[in-house]
């Protein structure tokens, strides 16, 4: 594939807010490139940690209760365990397994350890003790407003996101990722526990596109080097495209990375001295802010889920 070509077909998607475009640059560059087996694993180690159910604890000093494997005839009919729990917004199929293995999960009262188990429309599943139903799924972005965290809720009283999406749907959803509280931007929520795991991996390379507006006008070999991949607190930094905002000053950058790091964008300025006034993130995993006013959501159609699972 042609490099160059390549790279100058990504820069005309990048798109967000305002009718800005991203990559006037001649030197910013996409990930195209093969990364080193060694470089391409530590950048997977760097990414957000996927949701997991810690296991439970035996409190009752009680003897642990023997696994009891009942009879499963109908293999052909009914939902996988695993798949139950998964839709039911616990956690992701295959940490489901790992619960399963260890009595995490019991169907009409006995514990079930059997791999590919199905459940049965009238069979009453409980995980860790309490009743769980599968759930719809939902999908839900949301244009973030500044001045808000990304938590579930928040002990010092600061206003979270949970209070915008609230009513959007009666099942509980969960932000996919985080915005810092002075980032605007997608931020998309789901109760869908495997596709969130997959889309916040780094081996994934989900797309994330921000505009960042700098204390001052950023220096073009600066924006070489951050095109080049800075050492960020021992770490490498893989940023996948950076250049100057079409039309605008100097100091407006467009920056594309798939990292999960905390604050990831703003260290990477703040290495070459430069302070993020504005951070807004544009474009997540291909989904865009067209239409979706500050403060506001929406839910996802059925074609924007289709894809997304697609891309995984």
């Amino acid at each position: 594939m042609n490099k160059s070509n390549h790279s100058s077909g990504r820069r005309q998607q990048a798109q967000g807010g305002k009718g800005k475009s991203f990559g006037t640059s001649k030197f910013s560059k996409k990930n195209t490139f093969s990364k080193p087996k060694e470089e391409a694993e530590k950048s997977s180690k760097n990414g957000a940690k996927p949701f997991s159910k810690k296991k439970p604890y035996n409190v009752s000093g009680s003897a642990p209760k023997k696994a009891v494997v009942p009879s499963n005839p109908t293999t052909q009919t009914g939902i996988r365990l695993n798949k139950y729990i998964s839709n039911a917004g616990i956690c992701s199929r295959r940490d489901a397994d790992t619960y399963i293995q260890t009595g995490s999960a019991t169907v009409n009262g006995k514990i079930i350890t059997e791999m590919g188990y199905r459940v049965q429309p009238t069979d009453e599943v409980r995980f860790d003790n309490v009743l769980i139903n599968p759930e719809t799924k939902r999908y839900v972005l949301l244009n973030k407003p500044k001045n808000y965290i990304t938590t579930m809720e928040d002990e010092r009283g600061r206003k979270t996101v949970m209070e915008i999406v609230n009513k959007a749907c009666k099942e509980r959803i969960y932000p996919v990722g985080r915005l810092d509280r002075d980032t605007t931007g997608l931020l998309l929520f789901t109760n869908d526990g495997e596709l969130a795991k997959q889309l916040t991996h780094p081996k994934h390379n989900k797309r994330k596109l921000y505009h960042a507006t700098l204390d001052k006008k950023i220096a073009l070999k600066d924006l070489q080097a951050i095109a080049e991949g800075p050492e960020i607190e021992g770490k490498k930094v893989w940023v996948d495209d950076v250049s100057y905002v079409q039309g605008q000053s100097k100091n407006e950058v467009g920056i594309e990375i798939h990292s999960g790091r905390n604050r990831i964008v703003r260290k990477i300025f703040a290495h070459f001295g430069y302070t993020v006034v504005k951070l807004d993130r544009v474009i997540f995993a291909e989904l865009t802010k067209r239409d979706l006013p500050r403060g506001h959501y929406r839910h996802l159609t059925a074609q924007e889920v289709i894809n997304l699972k697609n891309s995984i």
